[in-house]
C-alpha cells in the first residue's frame, strides 16, 4: 500500500512546475501520512472495540426500562392523558399542520364522521366565535356547506341519511339565558344533545367595558351554569372552549375594549371554576385550550381581528371530531383519546405461548440443563459474529426456550410501543432539511468504515450487503421524514425498491443455477428466515399478511423463480456447459416468465436480476470479463464508454424525476425506466478495479439485517404502523431519534438472531423429520383456527 503512493508522490513532485521538496519535508509529509493513516484505522479499531453490538444491546435495554419508567412516572405524577393533550396543547409541525403534544390527531372524512356521530345530536352554544368553530364542524361532515346562516341567530344542520343533527344556539354571554337552556335539557332527556361545546367571554367585555364588577359577574354565573354542565357530563360529553387570542391592531373601534389581557382575565376565571369542579381529581367538563394556542401563531391573519383564519378554525374542529370520535372509531393515525384496546384470542394464545416458554426455560435452567452452542467471537471491525470454522455445536435442549424468551420480550416491546398507551406518538411532517442532512451523515459513516473486499467479483456478498444496507437506511430516513410527500425523492425510493427486487431475482437464480438445491430443507430455510418475524407480527400487532408487503412480495418471487428453475427441464451450469442449446431453453424460461409477469402486470425487476445473474455468469464462466484486483472488469474503450453511459442516465433521470408533477404521471414510466439505473449502478460500482477492491464494513452490516430492519421500522420506529413517529423523549426530536434508532437497530439485529436460532431448530436436514413438523404445524394450525372460529361464535365473546 505504501510504495505505489510514494511513487504517486515523487512522480508528482518530478512532473510539476515546482522545484521538488527537500528530502527531509519529503519524509515528514509521508510521516505524517503514514501517521494519519495509523489513526483512522486505531480510531475505527477502539471504537469498535468498547462499542461492541453486545455492549450496545445492553444498553438499549437498560434505556427501554429507563423510558419505561419515565413514561409511567410521566402519566401518574405529570397528570394527564392523551385525550387531556389533545385538548390542551400542541405546535404547528409547517404553516396547516397541527401537532397534538404526545398524540397523533386524525384527519376526518366525511363518511368517517357520519360514522361516529349517527343518531346524535351536537349543540355548540355561544358567540359568532363558537358560531365559526359550528361551521368548521359541520364542514367536516358536509364540505359543501355553506356560512349562509344569520347572524344573532339560532342555526340547524342535519344529515338525513346518518341521523345526525348539529345545532348552533346562540348565547353570546354567559349569563341566566345560557344556564335556563342547559336546564331545560336536564329536565326534557329526550332534547339532550350527545355534546355540548360552549364558550362566550367577548361580548361580556365588550358590552361593560372590560369592568371588574363584569368580570366577577362572569364568576358567579359560570360557578352556577357549571352545575348545570357537570350533570350533562354525565351521560355525555361537554366542552367549553377558553377564549381565543385577539389582533388587537385589527380590531374596529367598538371592540377596542376586547384586549388579550383581559381575554386571560376570562380564560383564569374559566379554568378556576371549571376545575373546581372535579370529583376524583377528575372534572366531567373538558377545557379546549389547543385552539387557542394555535390561535396565538395565526391570528394576525384575521380579517377582523376578532374572527380566526380558516385554517385554524378547522385544527379546533378536528381537535373535537378527534375527542368524540377517536375512542369509538379507533383509527390508527389517531392515537390521542385512545384507549388500550382489549387482547384478542390469537394475542392472549401467544403470550401464553411466550411465557410457557419462559417458564420451560426457567425449569431447564435451575436444573443445570447448560448445553449450549460454543460461544461465538465478536468480529471487532464488522461488529458481526463470526462463523467459525469448524461445524457448530448443534443446539442444546434450553436454547430455543431461551431464543423464544428473548423474542417474547421483544415482541412486549413491540406491543408497548404500537398498540399500548404508553409512549407517545407524533405525525411525520417532511422537510429537505430532516431528509438530506442525515443522508450525508449515514454517507459520511460509510466511508469512514471502508475496508478492503475480500473478493473481487462483480457484485460479490460483501458488495450485496454493502448496496442492501445503503439502500435500507436510505428508505429508513425516507419513511420517517415523510419524504414520500416530495416527488423526486419519491421517485428515486422507488428505484430502491425496484433494485431489492433485483436482487431477489438475481441472488435466487445465481444460487439454484450454481448449486442445483432444490430440496425442501433449502426451500423451507428460505420461508422461515423470510416469514418467520411477519408472522409473530401478525398475530402480536393483530395486522393481515399482506400488511407487511414486502415480506409476502419476495416471498412470492421466491417461490415463482424455484418453480422456474426447478420445473422440467431442470438446466444448471453443469448441464449448460456441455452444449449451447441448454443456454437458449434458460432464455425460453425467462421468457415464458416474462409473459407471465406481463399478463399478470407484476414488477419486471425480478425477471431482469435473473436475467442479469444469466448473461454475467456465462461470461464469468467464458472468462470474458476481468475480475482480479485492480483491473478494468472490461477492455478500457468498452468501460469508459459504459461509464460515460451510467452518469448520463442517472443525471438524466434525476432531472425527469424532478420534473415530475404528479406520482401517477411518473409511475407510468417507472417499471420501464427502473432497470437502466440499477444496471448504471452496477455497472459504476464494478467497472473500476479499484471499487470492486473496497466496500463500506458499515452499510454491509446494515445489510445483514436489511429485511429486519425493514420490518421492525413498522412498529418502533415509527409508529401507528408507519402512519407517524413514535416518540421516546418528548421535547426533543433529535435527540428522540438518536435514542428510538439505537434501540430499534439493536431490536432488529437480535430478532435476526433469534431467527437464525430457530431456524436450525425448526427446520431440520433430515426429509422425513422435516415432513413430520411440517405436518404437525398444519395440524396445529387447523386447530387453532378452529378454536378462534369457535370463539368468535361464542355468545358474549
Amino acid at each position: 500500500m505504501e510504495a505505489p503512493e510514494e511513487a504517486s508522490l515523487a512522480a508528482e513532485q518530478t512532473d510539476g512546475a515546482a522545484p521538488p521538496l527537500p528530502d527531509h519535508t519529503t519524509a515528514c509529509c509521508h510521516g505524517a501520512a503514514k501517521m494519519a493513516i495509523l489513526a483512522y484505522s486505531l480510531g475505527k479499531r477502539e471504537i469498535n472495540h468498547h462499542f461492541t453490538i453486545r455492549n450496545a444491546k445492553l444498553i438499549s435495554f437498560v434505556l427501554v426500562v429507563l423510558l419505561l419508567v419515565f413514561h409511567g412516572v410521566l402519566r401518574h405524577y405529570g397528570g394527564g392523558d392523551s385525550c387531556e393533550w389533545l385538548l390542551s396543547t400542541g405546535r404547528y409541525l409547517g404553516e396547516n399542520v397541527w401537532q397534538p403534544y404526545g398524540c397523533m390527531m386524525h384527519k376526518y372524512k366525511s363518511t368517517e364522521a357520519k360514522t361516529c356521530l349517527s343518531e346524535k345530536r351536537v349543540a355548540f352554544v355561544g358567540d359568532s366565535r363558537i358560531r365559526q368553530l359550528f361551521y368548521s364542524f359541520v364542514k367536516v361532515i358536509e364540505p359543501d356547506r355553506r356560512e349562509d346562516g344569520n347572524k344573532h341567530e339560532d342555526i340547524s344542520f342535519e344529515d338525513v341519511q346518518s341521523s345526525v343533527k348539529v345545532d348552533f344556539l346562540w348565547c353570546p354571554e354567559a349569563n341566566n339565558s345560557m344556564k335556563e337552556r342547559l336546564a331545560s335539557w336536564i329536565q326534557e332527556t329526550s332534547a339532550k344533545p350527545d355534546v355540548v361545546i360552549l364558550g362566550a367571554a367577548t361580548w361580556s367585555i365588550k358590552l361593560h367595558g372590560g369592568s371588574s364588577e363584569t368580570l366577577q359577574q362572569y364568576k358567579v354565573n359560570l360557578t352556577a351554569i357549571a352545575v348545570h354542565l357537570e350533570r350533562l357530563a354525565e351521560h355525555g360529553e361537554v366542552y367549553w372552549i377558553l377564549q381565543d387570542p385577539v389582533n388587537e391592531e385589527a380590531l374596529s373601534e367598538n371592540r377596542k375594549m376586547i384586549t388579550n389581557q383581559q381575554l386571560e382575565l376570562y380564560n383564569e376565571v374559566a379554568v378556576s371554576v371549571l376545575n373546581g369542579t372535579k370529583h376524583n381529581g377528575k372534572s366531567g367538563v373538558k377545557l379546549v385550550a389547543a385552539s387557542r394556542q394555535a390561535a396565538l401563531e395565526t391570528i394576525t391573519q384575521s380579517e377582523d381581528g376578532l374572527h380566526l383564519p380558516e385554517n385554524t378554525r378547522k385544527v379546533g374542529a378536528m381537535l373535537l371530531m378527534n375527542s368524540v370520535c377517536n375512542k369509538l372509531l379507533r383509527p390508527i393515525d389517531g392515537s390521542c383519546c385512545q384507549t388500550l384496546p382489549p387482547l384478542n384470542f390469537f394475542q392472549k394464545l401467544t403470550a401464553c405461548f411466550f411465557l410457557g416458554s419462559a417458564v420451560i426455560f426457567a425449569v431447564l435452567h435451575v436444573l443445570g440443563n447448560n448445553r449450549h452452542r460454543r460461544p461465538v467471537p465478536a468480529d471487532v471491525e464488522s461488529l458481526e459474529e463470526k462463523k467459525p470454522a469448524a461445524a457448530a455445536v448443534p443446539l442444546g435442549p434450553k436454547a430455543p426456550f431461551q431464543a423464544l424468551c428473548r423474542m417474547g420480550v421483544i415482541m412486549g416491546y413491540f406491543y408497548l410501543c404500537d398498540r399500548a398507551d404508553v409512549f407517545m406518538k407524533e405525525h411525520k411532517f417532511y422537510t429537505h432539511s430532516a431528509f438530506f442532512i442525515p443522508l450525508i451523515y449515514i454517507f459520511v459513516l460509510g466511508v469512514f468504515y471502508s475496508e478492503n473486499s475480500k473478493e473481487t467479483k462483480l457484485l460479490n456478498r460483501e458488495q450485496t450487503d454493502e448496496w442492501k444496507g445503503w439502500m435500507q437506511l436510505v428508505i429508513l430516513i425516507y419513511h420517517i421524514s415523510g419524504a414520500s410527500a416530495f416527488v423526486p425523492v419519491y421517485m428515486h425510493v422507488r428505484v430502491l425498491v425496484a433494485a431489492y427486487l433485483f436482487q431477489t431475482g438475481y441472488g435466487h437464480f445465481s444460487f439454484f443455477w450454481l448449486k442445483g438445491d432444490f430440496g425442501l430443507y433449502r426451500v423451507c430455510q428460505v420461508l422461515f428466515r423470510l416469514n418467520f418475524l411477519v408472522l409473530v407480527l401478525c398475530v402480536v400487532m393483530d395486522r393481515p399478511y399482506q400488511f407487511y408487503y414486502f415480506v409476502p412480495l419476495v416471498t412470492f418471487w421466491f417461490v415463482i423463480i424455484y418453480g422456474t428453475m426447478a420445473l422440467w427441464p431442470q438446466i444448471l451450469q453443469k448441464k449448460a456447459n456441455s452444449s449451447g442449446m441448454w443456454h437458449l431453453a434458460v432464455l425460453a424460461k425467462l421468457l415464458g416468465l416474462l409473459l407471465f409477469i406481463c399478463l399478470f402486470a407484476f414488477s419486471q425487476a425480478v425477471i431482469h436480476g435473473m436475467l442479469f445473474a444469466f448473461i454475467y455468469l456465462v461470461l464469468q464462466k467464458r472468462q470474458v470479463l476481468s475480475e482480479s484486483k485492480g483491473e478494468l472488469l472490461l477492455p478500457p474503450k468498452i468501460s469508459n464508454l459504459l461509464l460515460s453511459l451510467s452518469i448520463f442516465s442517472f443525471v438524466t433521470y434525476s432531472i425527469w424525476a424532478s420534473n415530475c408533477k404528479t406520482k401517477t404521471e411518473c409511475n407510468e414510466m417507472h417499471p420501464y425506466i427502473s432497470v437502466v439505473q440499477i444496471l448504471a449502478f452496477i455497472l459504476i460500482r464494478n467497472i473500476p478495479g479499484y471499487a470492486r477492491s473496497i466496500y463500506s464494513s458499515f452499510f454491509a452490516w446494515f445489510g445483514k439485517i436489511s429485511l429486519e430492519l425493514f420490518i421492525c421500522q413498522y412498529h418502533i420506529w415509527l409508529a401507528a404502523d408507519t402512519k407517524g413517529v413514535l416518540v421516546l423523549i418528548p421535547g426533543n426530536p433529535s435527540l428522540n431519534i438518536i435514542v428510538s434508532t439505537f434501540i430499534f437497530v439493536c431490536v432488529a439485529h437480535e430478532v435476526s438472531l433469534i431467527t437464525n436460532d430457530l431456524a436450525q431448530v425448526v427446520i431440520p436436514k433430515d426429509v422425513m423429520a422435516l415432513l413430520r413438523r411440517l405436518g404437525f404445524v398444519g395440524v396445529l394450525s387447523l386447530t387453532v383456527l378452529l378454536l378462534t372460529r369457535g370463539n368468535q361464535l361464542t355468545p358474549g365473546a
